[in-house]
Formats: C-alpha cells, sequence, structure tokens
C-alpha cells in the first residue's frame, strides 16, 4: 500500500504515462489473484467495491425487479436483510427458511421454497452469528439444475472456507477485502458469473471509453465508475497472495483447532450457552455464547477493561439470527480466533471469562 501512494500515486486507466500503466498492472494482478483463489476463469468478472456490502447491493438492486421471488434465509446479516427488505418495498417477493438452533439451514426446505416466479437463490456461506457453514454445494446444485441465479454472501468464509465457483455453481459471490482476506478495510469484490447481466449501481467515468454517454457494457468498467481504491487494492492483492501462499486449508485447520478448544474450554465454566454447530465441518473461525445471570455488554465490556480481550457483543447486525436461535434482544458475546492467534490467547481468553463469571 505504500509503494502505490509513494511511487505510483495514480489511479489505473487515467494515463498512458509510466505511474498509469503501473497502477493498471498492479489492479489486474489483484484481480487475477483473486480469480485464483475463488476459481474464476476470467478475472475480468472480479468487480472491486468498498465493501461486501455494496457487492450484495449492486447484486441485488441490479438484478431484481418487481414480480421476481428471491428465496433466503434467517440467518442472514444486515448487509443482504436489509436490500431485500428494500427489495420488497419495490415489489419483489422474498421467503426466508428458518435456520435451527446452531443456525444451520436444510438445503431441501431452500428447494421446497421455490416458485415459479424465483429468479434468485440468496444467503450467507456461513453465519456471522453461530458460525454455521451452510451446504453451499448442495444448493448451487439444486439452483443450476433448476435454472436459478444463486447469490452467496462469503464475509465470514472469503479466505478461511475453500470456495470454488464453479465447482459450487454460484453465479454471484460478494467478499469483503478486510477479514478473511487480509486486506485493508473500505476494499471488497463482487464476482459475477457468466451470463448474468446487472444494471450498474454508479455511473461515470471509466477511465475509457470517453467518447460515449452510455455507460459500457465490458467487464469489470460497467461497475467500476470513478476513481478506484488503488492503495487499497493493492494491499488486497497481498492479502490475497498471503491467502494462497498459505494455503486456505491450513487457516482453516488452524481457526478449527483454536474454535475446537474455545468450545471445549467454555464447556467448564457454569452458565455458559454456546450456539455453535457440534460437528467441526459444519461451523467456521467464531463462537457466541451467553452467560446466564449476565448482560453481553457487561461480559464484553470487563473483557475489554480488565484483560485488553476485544469481542463483538450484541446483535453482530443480524436481528433475525437471533431471534432463530433465542438470544434476540440481549444479543450475544462473539469471540472470533483468527490465523493469527494461538493456543495460549485462547487460554488466556478462557481464564478472563472464568474469572468474570465466577466474580459476580
Amino acid at each position: 500500500m505504500e509503494h502505490a501512494l509513494r511511487e505510483i500515486g495514480v489511479g489505473p486507466g487515467r494515463g498512458s504515462h509510466r505511474r498509469g500503466l503501473a497502477a493498471s498492472r498492479m489492479v489486474f494482478e489483484a484481480r487475477e489473484a483473486v480469480a485464483g483463489l475463488f476459481g474464476i476463469g476470467d478475472s475480468a468478472r472480479v468487480i472491486f467495491t468498498h465493501s461486501a456490502t455494496e457487492a450484495l447491493n449492486l447484486a441485488l438492486n441490479g438484478l431484481l425487479k418487481p414480480g421476481d421471488h428471491v428465496v433466503s434465509t434467517t440467518m442472514e446479516h444486515n448487509s443482504l436483510l436489509r436490500p431485500l427488505h428494500l427489495a420488497e418495498k419495490m415489489g419483489v417477493e422474498v421467503t426466508r427458511v428458518p435456520g435451527d438452533h446452531c443456525g444451520l439451514v436444510d438445503w431441501k426446505e431452500i428447494k421446497r421454497a421455490l416458485r415459479g416466479n424465483t429468479r434468485l437463490v440468496a444467503l450467507s456461506h456461513c453465519s456471522n452469528v453461530t458460525g454455521a457453514i451452510q451446504p453451499v454445494e448442495e444448493i448451487g446444485a439444486m439452483t443450476r439444475k433448476s435454472g436459478l441465479l444463486f447469490l452467496v454472501d462469503a464475509a465470514q468464509s472469503a479466505g478461511a472456507v475453500p470456495i470454488d465457483v464453479k465447482a459450487m455453481n454460484i453465479d454471484l459471490l460478494a467478499v469483503p477485502g478486510h477479514k478473511g482476506l487480509f486486506g485493508p478495510q473500505g476494499t471488497g469484490v463482487l464476482y459475477v458469473g457468466e451470463g448474468v447481466e446487472l444494471r450498474p449501481l454508479i455511473v461515470g467515468g471509466t477511465g475509457g471509453f470517453s467518447s460515449t454517454a452510455e455507460q459500457p457494457e465490458t467487464l469489470p468498467e460497467r461497475f467500476e465508475s470513478g476513481t478506484m481504491n488503488t492503495p487499497g487494492i493493492a494491499g488486497l492483492k497481498a492479502g490475497v497472495e498471503f491467502v494462497r501462499s498459505t494455503g486456505i486449508g491450513e487457516i482453516h485447520r488452524k481457526e478449527a483447532l483454536l474454535v475446537t478448544q474455545l468450545l471445549e474450554g467454555m464447556s467448564g465454566i457454569p452458565g455458559i450457552v454456546t450456539y455453535s454447530p457440534r460437528s467441526q465441518e459444519l461451523r467456521a473461525g467464531l463462537v457466541s455464547f451467553t452467560v446466564t445471570g449476565h448482560d453481553a455488554a457487561e461480559i464484553g465490556f470487563r473483557l475489554d477493561s480488565e484483560f485488553d480481550i476485544a469481542v463483538r457483543v450484541g446483535l453482530h447486525c443480524a436481528p433475525d439470527a437471533h431471534r432463530t436461535i433465542g438470544t434476540f434482544p440481549g444479543g450475544a458475546v462473539r469471540v472470533s480466533p483468527g490465523y493469527f492467534n494461538s493456543e495460549q490467547d485462547i487460554e488466556m481468553f478462557l481464564q478472563a471469562l472464568s474469572i468474570i463469571v465466577n466474580k459476580s
């Protein structure tokens, strides 16, 4: 990112001088890196956004029209829930398939929710509340067979759980840069599959096709109007390259071990209720929990102020998910170990939590 700021200093497509060409080259290499990570055959179908939220809005608002029907779930983050709610006000029908007490959704229930006017199935790959990994492969096979489009919100899974858009029959994939891809905040990606036609959210200068008032049809320019976040994309490129060199399998293995340690340790602390799937294969790198007799906000405050441990408390921008698992309106505490955490970090967290719970 420092190199992009100091040595490049300009955006791609805004000049044929050396720095302009260097910017274009760097952004292209970032697209190629993202495409390689997710099994995308044509990197021009990798659209850079400022967040997964923007990517989801582009996918939904660019695709849906009044009379369409969408199947989603009760486990969605507001970044998907709210655009769908807005679409309902515009005449789109939405069916939300409920998850179980751990947030898992039965793909057969999604199939049963399909209608004659269903156009899209849209859901998160992994719940940001329970860590439940949804059966994306089965859902993708079903949508492909049914001739429907499949949108996956990979905010909690990209970089930590293997994703192959071709093998999983994913038509639209929304990804944040700042989570499992180790990029900076303010970066994101939308993959737009072959045959998917979207209306752009924003039109304007794209660095090329300057002679016409019409927004270009060519990808990725059609969806990338305005000056790009070139330093952020440089950071995202570095993060993706780290993920690819380390291996998603190794990252997932490390996070799974830490989550298992967390769950085993918390099972020995009285009053704690966890909301993660029992099977390690069905959960990603986070654990949400409540403590009998303690407010979630109190637990989070004390972990931070007394032990310098940062957790997320409340409804996690996913109110329907908390209604589904029974933690609404108080919410829960979420602890999210990552690749750079250690077993010692988890042990320190467990000790701190035990002190808080037992010193009431």
